[in-house]
């Protein structure tokens, strides 16, 4: 063990394939896992059709980017409040809020005529996605009546998933038009809405309301905030990812979407297979310091070959095995760092790290001026700091390596993750 560890490696527990019983799940669990898949899906489509976007409503780069920014400024700050929401309406009704907020944004960015139109939807779009995912694996855990473990295991598939397939659909439906990706976005999220409204029949209402106030107050746990401060600097180079990529490149649309769907399935390989395994095996905070470095190190390799294709689409995939795998520990290590309720928790630590991508993003792409690796480089020093910190507060988070993964604790009442 290393001088990362500060207890004991997380127990493993049994070995037996969940295969079939992550599989074997109720029609609600289905339908939440498909309506989760959509939602990832805009997110990842927007990329391919950035350059596309630029070009027809004569924007820069940078006014692109915002494109993410309002998104995740919004997405943010709604995560404060989605835990005092759904303790009064419940987990399904915001669910379903969520997702129509999002289609009707999708509606409203394939009709903006102006760039500025469509940062403002895509501004209401966060708002839903705030919304929507911040309920939507706790409803996969009422649903499914299972452990938290294969809950997550789930919701990380529909997101890997999502984040795959979400770019091509973006590059194709981008080669008719920018405005035809968000057309075919909104028509599935109908599809959707109305699967949960069909199928979802628990209303999710929690035996305890939660305080307006509480995410705000959470922040007093050292364990919490160490952690969502390392969430934060590697959420800004996460986003610097997402929206400079698709220039670097310098394909078309279809190129930039096969590429980026490259990047989605190493991030659900990693995320549902390879980070689960580590935790069970290693400190949890000990493998997360080595895969923040990593992150880091590889932005610092896509600084570098960024004037190589071949050398950069390689670089692009292997982040999304490291994101993959950094947002399944992260989210492990914030809900386990501390004894907050999780609805508190999530939302606190959720709305902490959407900031640092929604910073990420414009600052990361605004740097292309000095030169085309420079946001990958600003990306490797937010993604190395982060990792300092975390080595610099482990003993304060330590608590998270003293439990099994995802642990057995979490109530399908108190847990509403927010993870993208």
């Amino acid at each position: 063990m290393t001088a990362l560890d500060t207890g004991t490696a997380a127990t493993a527990p049994d070995t037996e394939s969940t295969a079939p019983r992550l599989l074997s799940q109720p029609p609600a669990v289905w339908a939440i896992a498909f309506a989760a898949m959509i939602a990832f899906m805009g997110i990842g489509l927007v990329g391919p059709i950035l350059p596309t976007v630029a070009a027809t409503l004569h924007a820069a780069p940078v006014e692109t980017s915002f494109l993410f920014t309002s998104y995740l400024a919004v997405t943010a700050s709604a995560m404060f409040f989605t835990s005092w929401l759904s303790t009064r309406i419940g987990t399904r009704a915001v669910m379903i809020l969520g997702l129509s907020v999002i289609a009707l944004a999708a509606v409203g960015c394939a009709l903006s005529p102006t760039i500025g139109a469509l940062i403002a939807c895509r501004a209401v779009w966060g708002l839903g996605n705030a919304l929507f995912l911040s309920t939507a694996l706790a409803s996969i855990v009422s649903a499914s009546g299972g452990r938290s473990e294969d809950a997550v295991i789930f919701y990380e598939a529909a997101l890997g998933i999502g984040l795959a397939v979400g770019p091509l659909v973006g590059g194709l439906l981008g080669e008719i038009g920018w405005f035809a990706a968000f057309w075919g976005t909104a028509s599935l999220l109908a599809v959707g809405v109305v699967a949960l409204l069909t199928l979802v029949r628990d209303p999710g209402r929690a035996a305890q309301r939660s305080s307006i106030g509480a995410p705000f107050r959470a922040f007093a746990d050292r364990g919490l905030l160490a952690i969502s401060v390392v969430a934060f600097l590697y959420n800004a180079g996460f986003f610097v990812t997402l929206s400079y990529t698709p220039y670097a490149l310098e394909l078309p649309a279809v190129g930039i979407g096969l590429v980026m769907m490259g990047f989605g399935i190493g991030l659900a390989i990693a995320g549902v297979f390879i980070a689960p395994r580590l935790t069970k095996r290693y400190s949890v905070v000990q493998v997360l310091f080595w895969f923040l470095a990593a992150f880091a190190a590889t932005h610092v390799a896509a600084s570098l070959s960024a004037g190589s294709r071949p050398l950069l689409v390689a670089c692009v995939v292997l982040l999304g095995v490291e994101i993959g795998a950094v947002n399944t520990i992260l989210t492990e290590a914030a809900m386990e760092a501390t004894t907050l309720p999780r609805a508190v928790a999530s939302s606190a630590y959720s709305g902490f790290r959407f900031f640092g991508g929604a910073i990420g993003a414009p600052v990361g792409t605004a740097l292309a001026v000095y030169g085309v690796g420079a946001p990958y480089a600003a990306a490797a020093v937010s993604a190395a700091v982060g990792a300092a910190i975390l080595f610099a507060v482990r003993r304060v988070v330590g608590r998270a390596d003293h439990t099994t993964v995802l642990s057995e604790r979490t109530t399908a009442e108190d847990l509403t993750l927010g993870d993208a």
